[in-house]
This record gives structure tokens, C-alpha cells and sequence, in this order.
């Protein structure tokens, strides 16, 4: 009982020291095994200290605030809970992105996605989502003893589903983790459902872009048919930094996506947020110098249609023909 403690859980709910597997999550009967006791674990997931991840599986919050996104990181752990049940189902779309590291645009994180591997069995339950889909040669890979559809297979399940700012975004993230794009054409060959959008978003995917913001704004320029810029553009400032932009055209006009992601990569450690926004704010003025049109957008920008109206207005005044 040493590990567990006060029988109260006070002392132990304010110390990380749950047993964990190799995948981070703590599993009740190893917690019971440790001494903790089931009282203890309650007032922990009460308490905010455990999050519970599937039946009789938790991970601690600590571990969650760690992630550059904490939805995305807690939604990878159930997946992972839901991996190691028994049974060993196969992770498909969403949940597969997750296992992945694919960063997608409004994914489910409602459900658990699975595929039965024949073209029959496909049903909704309320935490779960079972497609009933064959699986073709190499479809099925194993990532740290999980079961999931390759990376190839995931990302045109998803695009196929999806949209085209989705499709874009899943090509663009699976592009930029090496997927070969052979690969990805190969599985969009069929007729079907879907596939048109896919296609399309496929011959537009560039693995060059950063994140899911990055691709719905690009996606949104494709659709409103403005100039594509390029992505990843440097420039050397004059005190000889390199400054790297999300979006650049001609020489002329630099585009930025700002996402929460972004300034927290972009913090160091013990930084007030307020310190990244001034650094910025410098950076983007020793842009200006450069004679550069430098404008940004947020995601409110990118949910109210309004960056596509702002680029048409500075592509006008720059001469940049749209």
C-alpha cells in the first residue's frame, strides 16, 4: 500500500505517478495492483486528475496538457483504449489518422471508427462507427502493436468521405508524412462515391503545407480560383534572420494562417503568450521592410468565408492578377 498513500486519494491526486502501460494509459486492475484503490481512482477521475478513455481505462490529465491539441490527443487515446480491447479491431479514417499523427480538418472525434475487412457489417452505434469494407493488399499495417489501415488507405477513406477543404487537408498531411503519392492515386482508380472530390483534391495536395488551417485556406482559394501561392516561402531579413511564411506570391504578397497550434510551438519555455504576439509583430515588420504586403487570418477568417474577399482587394492594389 505504500504507493497508494492517504486512503482520502488527496495526497495521490496531486501526484503523477499512475501506473501506466506502454501506451500511456492507465488500466484499473494495474491501478488496483499498485495499491490504489477503487475509491481512490474515482475521486481522481472526479477530480479532473484521470480522464476516463474507455471501460476501465484512464490517462492522466497531465499528460493531455502536454499535446500541442488537447481534443486531438484525448480522441488518440481512445482510439488506442478501444485498439488494445479485446477483439483487436482494425482503426480505420479517423481514428486510424489519429494512431497516424494526421492532423484533419473538424475530425469525428465522437466516434471510434473501425472496418470489418469485408464488404458487409457496417453500422453506427452511439460511441462507434463499424464500416463493412474489404481490405486490399497492404490496406492493414501494424503501428506500435496497434491494428490500422495504412497510411495511404486512411487518408482516401477520408477524403472519399468527406468534402473537398477535408480531402484536401488528409492528401496534404499524408503527403507531408511520406506517403507516396502513387499509393494514394492507386486507391482513387474506382468509381465511386466520392471519388471526384477526391481526385480533385489530390491533383491540388501538397505535403508542403503545416496544418489543417494552412489546407482550408488554400482550399478555399482554389475554389474562389485565385492565384495558388507557394507554401513555405523564405525570406532573409536585413538583420540576416530567415523569416519562413505560410503562403508567398511574386515577391509581392505574404500570407499567414495564425492557429493556436502555431503560437504555443512558438512559445518557449516559461513565455507569457503575450511575448510570441510581440515577436511576431517584429518579425512581420522586418517583412514589411522587405517591401513585402504582409496580411493574416484566423479561423473565425476561415469559418466566415471573409480571407477570400481581403486576398481579392490586395491582389488588386498589388497588381497580382487574379
Amino acid at each position: 500500500m505504500d504507493n497508494a498513500g492517504d486512503e482520502s486519494g488527496e495526497t495521490r491526486l496531486t501526484q503523477p505517478m499512475w501506473p501506466t502501460d506502454k501506451y500511456g494509459i492507465v488500466n484499473r486492475d494495474a491501478a488496483l495492483a499498485h495499491g490504489f484503490s477503487e475509491r481512490q481512482i474515482a475521486a481522481a477521475v472526479h477530480a479532473g486528475v484521470l480522464v476516463i478513455v474507455g471501460r476501465g481505462r484512464y490517462v492522466p490529465q497531465s499528460t493531455i496538457d502536454l499535446a500541442d491539441d488537447e481534443r486531438d490527443e484525448l480522441y488518440r487515446f481512445v482510439c488506442v483504449a478501444a485498439a488494445t480491447a479485446p477483439g483487436s479491431p482494425v482503426l480505420s479514417h479517423e481514428s486510424a489518422a489519429a494512431v497516424h499523427g494526421l492532423r484533419l480538418l473538424y475530425p469525428d472525434h465522437r466516434h471510434v471508427h473501425v472496418t470489418t475487412g469485408r464488404e458487409s457489417g457496417g453500422s453506427r452505434r452511439p460511441t462507434r462507427v463499424i464500416h463493412g469494407s474489404a481490405f486490399g493488399p497492404g490496406d492493414v499495417v501494424e503501428v506500435d502493436g496497434l491494428l490500422v489501415t495504412s497510411l495511404a488507405r486512411t487518408a482516401a477513406d477520408i477524403a472519399l468521405a468527406g468534402r473537398f477543404p477535408q480531402a484536401l487537408t488528409v492528401f496534404d498531411a499524408a503527403l507531408r508524412a511520406a506517403c507516396e503519392l502513387d499509393a494514394l492515386s492507386a486507391l482513387l482508380v474506382k468509381n465511386r462515391k466520392g471519388v471526384g472530390v477526391a481526385r480533385r483534391a489530390l491533383g491540388f495536395a501538397d505535403g508542403r503545407a503545416e496544418s489543417p488551417g494552412e489546407s482550408w485556406s488554400r482550399a478555399q482559394m482554389i475554389d474562389a480560383d485565385l492565384p495558388i501561392p507557394d507554401l513555405q516561402v523564405e525570406y532573409t531579413l536585413r538583420d540576416g534572420s530567415l523569416a519562413r511564411c505560410d503562403f508567398g506570391i511574386d515577391g509581392r504578397f505574404v500570407g499567414e494562417f495564425d492557429g493556436l497550434v502555431k503560437y504555443r510551438r512558438g512559445m518557449r519555455r516559461g513565455e507569457e503568450p503575450e511575448n510570441v504576439v510581440i515577436r511576431e509583430k517584429i518579425r512581420e515588420d522586418r517583412l514589411r521592410d522587405l517591401g513585402l504586403d504582409v496580411r493574416r487570418w484566423v479561423w473565425a477568417d476561415l469559418r466566415g468565408n471573409h480571407m477570400v474577399p481581403m486576398l481579392r482587394e490586395r491582389y488588386e492594389v498589388l497588381g497580382i492578377r487574379v
